[in-house]
């Protein structure tokens, strides 16, 4: 099983969005795909037909002392999901409570899910540090940094970089990071701009293959689908084919 970290410095970068249509272009290849959210947000869930005023999710779970596959549904382009759930501030605190005093506790519910061996795991997290990013970046073989072309998500790359260093640098099967360039515009100089610093500067951890902004993908979700089954011959999709190339070949996620 491989999992994948998908994490950011800010927020506002297209994160969760990122996640579900790289989800969805990974099934295209074969494997079953399981994307947990693990943002108190609870959004991920919206881009895969969830119903809004559904509040399932592995929050509830935890309360209830319940496993996950109670609340891990199956979508209809090939990929599961877990959705963190609807919760209040206090149940959030309890759920928080939880995982910081078990620094084993996202491992040992991976591992009862008991996915296939060729499984790709995607797990959002909310932007910046927090006890949710310490808990995957324990168990992650890789981590996706999502970056916007524009200067406050470049001047966060040391504090990023310091936490993967701090919780991957030691483990053997973490096997390396890289950054994604998102809702890049070529029009604008600025973002011309970060896109020639980061290249530069982050060498062969930085994906040549850039998500451009497109509108396609705001309607995608509008319609709580990936865009790649919204519009298949977007800008947003090729990129994503792009990526899920990129990925494949050099991070090697499906057999």
């Amino acid at each position: 099983m491989r999992v994948v970290a998908v994490i950011s410095p800010k927020g506002g970068v297209g994160k969760t969005t990122t996640t579900a249509n790289l989800a969805a272009s990974l099934a295209r290849l074969g494997p079953r795909v399981t994307i947990l959210d693990l943002d108190p947000q609870n959004s991920l869930r919206l881009h895969f037909g969830m119903a809004h005023e559904d509040a399932s999710g592995i929050a509830q779970q935890e309360a209830m002392d319940s496993t996950w596959t109670s609340v891990l549904f199956e979508s209809a382009y090939g990929v599961n999901f877990l959705p963190y759930g609807s919760v209040d501030e206090n149940q959030r605190g309890d759920f928080e409570q939880t995982i910081k005093d078990n620094p084993k506790w996202l491992a040992q519910h991976l591992a009862s899910l008991q996915l296939a061996d060729n499984s790709v795991v995607l797990i959002d997290t909310p932007p910046g540090p927090s006890i949710y990013l310490q808990q995957v970046l324990s168990v992650a073989n890789y981590a996706l940094v999502v970056l916007k072309p524009d200067a406050a998500s470049y001047s966060t790359i040391p504090s990023i970089e310091s936490l993967i260093d701090y919780y991957c640098g030691q483990r053997k099967d973490f096997l390396g990071y890289c950054y994604l360039l998102n809702q890049m515009d070529a029009s604008k100089q600025l973002s011309r701009d970060v896109f020639g610093m980061l290249r530069n500067s982050l060498g062969k951890r930085f994906i040549p293959v850039t998500i451009h902004r497109d509108e396609a993908v705001s309607e995608a979700l509008a319609c709580q689908t990936p865009v790649a089954y919204y519009s298949q011959h977007c800008s947003a999709t090729h990129d994503m084919q792009e990526l899920t190339a990129w990925l494949q070949t050099n991070f090697r996620l499906v057999d």
